[in-house]
């Protein structure tokens, strides 16, 4: 008897490449319909369908229903972590490769972890955050938030104070699978990437995870972390 069926279940069902594409797809957060999915996926609509009520039977997926349409997006920021944490297994970075498409390049500069910023751009933020001793490394993956931190946010417009935790506390280290380095995740990581996007600062793509900079972004990151446009 398999002592942990659950995990042999998940493990299954994610190994599938076909899967694999479309639970990546929904590493944003945003529900999708089954087309878009099948066609992110290169399969018909009738083994799209075949492979979402697997994912749904497996936990891995949630849906939604409006009128004659189904909406899916992933079952919980769980499922993301574990997708992102499992991407980033193996070489950090191949021999040789095939240069990277223009979507590739974005999603790898800066992209939605879910529900907070990830890529080149989410692992810089962190870390200057850190710098300014802002955001301090603490026991079991997470970042304590020191005074100092509670004033930069606040000043920006959020009240730490007045989050909820998680299940990982307040901020949680999350292991970026493009740059192999920490990003900022959680309660406050969810709420910073939402400051961003509603000061005008990031905006988010409509059909895949990439998140742009605006120049006023550039401007306040400048300012305010001392971050160069790239």
């Amino acid at each position: 008897m398999n002592p942990h069926p659950s995990l042999a279940t998940a493990a299954f069902l994610i190994a599938d490449p076909a899967r694999s594409v479309m639970l990546m797809l929904l590493l944003d957060g945003q529900a999708r319909p089954a087309g878009e999915l099948a066609f992110a996926a290169g399969v018909t609509a009738q083994t799209a369908s075949s492979h979402l009520g697997k994912l749904l039977a497996g936990g891995l997926l949630a849906v939604e229903t409006e009128g004659r349409h189904r909406y899916y997006r992933l079952a919980g920021p769980q499922v993301a972590l574990a997708l992102e944490t499992l991407a980033a297994i193996g070489p950090a970075a191949p021999v040789r490769s095939k240069p990277l498409s223009r979507e590739a390049r974005e999603l790898r500069f800066a992209r939605c972890c879910y529900d907070h910023l990830a890529g080149r751009l989410g692992v810089a933020v962190t870390g200057a955050l850190q710098a300014r001793s802002y955001l301090l490394p603490a026991e079991g993956k997470r970042f304590a938030v020191p005074s100092a931190g509670v004033a930069w946010f606040a000043g920006l417009g959020l009240e730490v104070d007045r989050l909820k935790p998680g299940r990982h506390d307040l901020a949680r280290q999350c292991l970026d699978w493009t740059e192999r380095e920490h990003h900022l995740a959680g309660p406050l990581g969810v709420q910073l990437m939402s400051l961003f996007c509603a000061k005008g600062w990031l905006r988010r793509s409509g059909t895949t995870r990439a998140v742009q900079v605006t120049p006023p972004g550039w401007t306040g990151l400048k300012r305010e972390l001392g971050l160069d446009p790239v």
